[in-house]
């Protein structure tokens, strides 16, 4: 039995613009050289975007390491504008970091941004900074810190918006207005 595949029919893999900030080129090395938000943890349909968009400025890339940790499946090879594109992975690496190296060029590490962080803007620019001594791991762990500090501040905020800006009690409950002392009782 013979099975003709139409390919026309297949469906073509659409390559989105990769999300990148780079370290701009400066005589200050740093511990990263930018960032990577990918748009989903699957390195397979990734890694080609990245490839493509980083070929022109620093080289072809031949080889990318990552911690297996944040992948859930951790593809050996993947194909690359018609090469193949080696994957590595070690359990000992930053889980977010990514590491590309190549043949004629060196070496890179990129801070890898979750795909579900929201708003990812100020990761991406901390990871952009010439000469910083932060690692990626540390990056990520201040993030944290900033982002729960942001939701708690925005919490009070729409409780305070809630109440209607009253007054709180000593014992942190909200007082009506007519709990204040009227102007006639000497309130200024």
């Amino acid at each position: 039995m013979t099975t003709t595949l139409d390919r026309a029919a297949q469906p073509a893999v659409v390559l989105r613009a990769a999300r990148l900030s780079l370290t701009p080129k400066t005589a200050l090395a740093g511990r990263l050289d930018g960032a990577w938000w990918p748009y989903s943890r699957d390195l397979e349909a990734e890694l080609p975007a990245l490839a493509a968009a980083l070929d022109e400025t620093w080289g072809r890339i031949t080889r990318v390491t990552v911690n297996p940790s944040r992948w859930p499946v951790v593809p050996r090879t993947v194909a690359v504008d018609g090469r193949v594109l080696h994957v590595g992975w070690f359990t000992e690496q930053d889980p977010d970091k990514l590491i590309l190296l190549s043949y004629t060029v060196g070496r890179w590490d990129l801070l890898v941004i979750p795909p579900e962080t929201e708003p990812a803007a100020r990761l991406m620019a901390a990871a952009a900074i010439p000469g910083s001594v932060l690692a990626a791991g540390v990056l990520m762990a201040n993030e944290i810190v900033i982002g729960r500090g942001i939701r708690d501040t925005g919490r009070r905020e729409a409780a305070w918006e809630d109440e209607g800006g009253a007054c709180m009690s000593p014992f942190g409950e909200p007082m009506g207005r007519t709990a204040l002392p009227l102007p006639e009782n000497g309130w200024r």
